[in-house]
Order: structure tokens, then C-alpha cells, then sequence
């Protein structure tokens, strides 16, 4: 991986790739998201030697999920659809063109993360830390008010029609 790519690209295209970044570490090692959250001067300086370090980690976690569940049989590659049900649903009623992917996931995971803080199945403080460690990351955390307001109905019917979706039936990974 040519670290040098990432010296091209613009400060928001940056920003919108380390959404991915935090998720890795959200949903498969937690000394991985403390690292994250201890150099996040470092991440957004750019820092080649830090750079480096996240992903080689992020490429053996994903390496891992994949190779575990290669062709998607036992469930365990959907831990790496953490945010995108919300995402992918935030992006379709918003036409493609207000959030890039990186954002959307950004906003992804503190939906995701808040549904399972209602369930009972996390605890807020760690809702907190990733929401902490995103916008302080330049990332966004929640929907920005739009032109014209975006409706609980529109999201709903815009994550049954998603392609993770089975038979109508939305999939969120908590």
C-alpha cells in the first residue's frame, strides 16, 4: 500500500476513509480503537509511521473476517456492515450527494451504536467514545439539517429496499 496516495487526497476525502478506520476498531479489537483514539493528532497530521500501523491493522482484521466467513455463510462478515444500514439508507434519501460514504458511515455507527444502547446490549459510555473519537476526527455525528427534513418513514423504507435487506426484513449490525 502506497502511503504517498493519501498525501493527494482532499482533507474531507481523508476524513470520510478514517470512518472505516474507527470501524474496525469499534467492532473487532478494542486496543486497536484506543489506539486510535490516543494518536488522533497523529491520523489527522497524517503521520507516515502511525499511517502505517492502522492499515496493516485494519487489513488483518478485515483479512481475518473474510477468511473466516469467505462466502458469507456464517454470518460474520456482516460485522463488517456496522453503519452501513443507516448509511447506506442516509445516502439514498439524500440522492448521493450531501454525505460522502465516509460520512455516512460516521453517522452510520452512533445510529447503530444508539439503537444497541436502547436494546441494552452496550453501554452509552461506548456510544460516547465513538462519537468522541469521530468528530474529533472532522467526521460528522449526526444527520445535518437539509434542505427539506429527512423522515424516520423515509430512512425505514429506504433500508427495507437495501441490498443487505432479506425479504424486506431490515439487518442491522449491533
Amino acid at each position: 500500500i502506497d502511503l504517498d496516495v493519501l498525501t493527494t487526497l482532499p482533507e474531507r476525502e481523508y476524513r470520510s476513509g478514517l470512518a472505516e478506520v474507527v470501524k474496525y476498531g469499534v467492532i473487532l479489537d478494542a486496543a486497536f480503537f484506543e489506539y486510535l483514539e490516543q494518536h488522533i493528532e497523529q491520523l489527522q497530521a497524517r503521520q507516515a509511521d502511525v499511517l502505517e500501523r492502522v492499515i496493516a491493522r485494519c487489513c488483518q482484521l478485515k483479512a481475518s473476517v473474510v477468511e473466516q466467513d469467505e462466502r458469507e455463510e456464517t454470518g460474520l462478515r456482516a460485522v463488517l456492515n456496522y453503519g452501513h444500514t443507516f448509511c447506506h439508507a442516509l445516502e439514498t434519501v439524500t440522492g448521493y450527494g450531501t454525505y460522502l460514504h465516509g460520512e455516512a458511515v460516521a453517522i452510520g455507527m452512533i445510529c447503530a451504536s444508539r439503537l444497541a444502547e436502547s436494546l441494552g446490549r452496550i453501554d452509552a459510555s461506548l456510544t460516547h467514545r465513538q462519537l468522541d473519537l469521530l468528530a474529533r476526527l472532522g467526521l460528522p455525528v449526526a444527520i445535518k439539517s437539509a434542505k427539506m427534513p429527512i423522515s424516520a418513514a423515509e430512512l425505514l423504507a429506504a433500508m427495507q429496499r437495501d441490498k443487505k435487506a432479506e425479504q424486506g426484513r431490515v439487518r442491522f449490525v449491533l
